[in-house]
């Protein structure tokens, strides 16, 4: 197994009964959420046939995902973990059932759609800090990297085989299957947090309050490989973000055909993955800062042509070098987040991180739609590659810490909750 763990390293899975839970829960989750994403956008543009409202969705994501996820950072560092993720994952199983409910009945409501779109965010966010600390405690120091490249992994494999079975699905079984496809895997994903012992942050609690959240925000500060790793992620994401271009490019060059519709989602997976399966030794690299900063150029240069692409092999081909390099940005900066942050911060600093990862989607999808509109999708897609690209490498420039920062090396010491938990 060594030679395969150099390559991609499954240690985790394979040592860890806790982690192999809660991962194959989390990637449970992570499929029935790329069916979903695509039914939305989907029924979005149905209802207007409208760039904008598409891109509307990217507004009723990012603004619950700020003010929970921070929120959920705050609750994270106060309280038992487990408990948190677990009610908050009863939320969103809800907030999937009610959207499945809404197509069945044909209300053809757009803004019942982006209310619970919002609701299922808010739920989310509000665990999300919680559950992206117990790689953290669930794994020993030396094996963090890998366990977040396990993570990722397996959100580039729900990228991949979710939206063509969303497309499938939508095509045969319609909006209401795909929505209820969503609720049956959060619903799954709960059997591994229900395992876990009591997660209270060790080295004591924070209370929840405007005082800690800013605490965080202080922390991050004052540390610049922080700051300027979540700083990149958020070029990256709000410059760039080409999700909202889907439909209207799938219809400008393909047709509107639901199943190609999946495929540029699934393109982006297939790079991910890809890099994914040489996780081992991105993992192993120490300069963790310096790799996310080459990622995230090629990502914005990656969709630059794929906003010059107008056949669909260079287009997916674009998409999917870009899904590589943003599985090998996630990879590095996760690395660094956990590594580079004591347990008693860490809920607040992942929320900042996941703030940035989740909502900064969402405001570049608005800005995607927004530019589509006054211009072109290509246009675009263009702009913002080559705008991500410039910021990524201004950062790069200004500021040496990031570049330099280096993986501390740790043993395989015991992690905090026992690995037969």
């Amino acid at each position: 197994m060594r030679a395969i763990d150099g390559i991609l390293d499954t240690r985790p899975l394979r040592s860890h009964p806790a982690f192999r839970r809660i991962w194959a829960g989390t990637t449970a989750q992570s499929f029935g959420g790329q069916v979903a994403v695509v039914a939305v956008m989907y029924q979005v543009w149905e209802l207007t046939q409208s760039a904008v409202w598409v891109g509307a969705i990217g507004v009723a994501t990012a603004v619950p995902t700020i003010v929970f996820g921070l929120l959920g950072g705050v609750l994270a560092d106060a309280m038992d973990r487990r408990r948190l993720v677990a009610a908050t994952s009863i939320g969103t199983a809800l907030a999937a059932v009610l959207l499945a409910i809404q197509a069945a009945l044909g209300a053809h409501s757009l803004p019942l759609v982006l209310i619970l779109v919002a609701a299922q965010t808010a739920c989310g966010a509000l665990g999300s800090s919680a559950r992206r600390t117990f790689v953290a405690r669930l794994l020993p120091p030396g094996q963090v990297p890998a366990g977040i490249a396990l993570n990722h992994v397996s959100f580039q494999i729900a990228m991949l085989v979710g939206p063509a079975v969303a497309g499938l699905v939508l095509a045969h079984g319609g909006l209401t299957w795909a929505y209820a496809v969503d609720a049956a895997a959060i619903t799954l994903a709960l059997y591994g947090v229900a395992r876990l012992p009591s997660m209270r942050p060790t080295g004591g609690t924070t209370t929840v309050g405007l005082r800690a959240s800013l605490d965080g925000w202080r922390f991050i500060l004052r540390r610049p490989a922080l700051s300027g790793s979540i700083a990149t992620d958020l070029a990256a994401t709000v410059l760039a973000m080409p999700i909202a271009l889907f439909p209207v490019l799938n219809e400008e060059r393909f047709g509107g055909d639901p199943q190609t519709l999946g495929l540029f989602l699934s393109a982006i997976a297939v790079g991910g993955i890809t890099a994914g399966l040489t996780s081992g030794i991105v993992a192993r690299i120490p300069r963790a800062g310096l790799v996310q900063l080459t990622a995230a150029g090629v990502w914005g240069v990656a969709l630059a042509g794929f906003g010059l692409a107008d056949t669909l092999l260079p287009t997916l081909a674009c998409l999917a070098v870009a899904g590589a390099a943003d599985t090998i940005s996630v990879i590095s900066r996760g690395s660094l987040v956990q590594l580079a942050t004591p347990d008693r911060y860490l809920g607040r600093i992942v929320s900042v991180e996941n703030v940035v990862g989740a909502g900064g989607p969402g405001i570049g999808n608005a800005r995607a739609g927004a530019v589509a509109d006054l211009t072109s999708a290509g246009v675009a897609a263009v702009t913002g590659g080559l705008a991500c690209a410039l910021v990524v490498a201004v950062l790069a420039a200004t500021n040496p810490t990031l570049r330099r920062w280096r993986r501390p090396e740790v043993a395989d010491e015991a992690p905090t909750v026992p690995a037969d938990a």
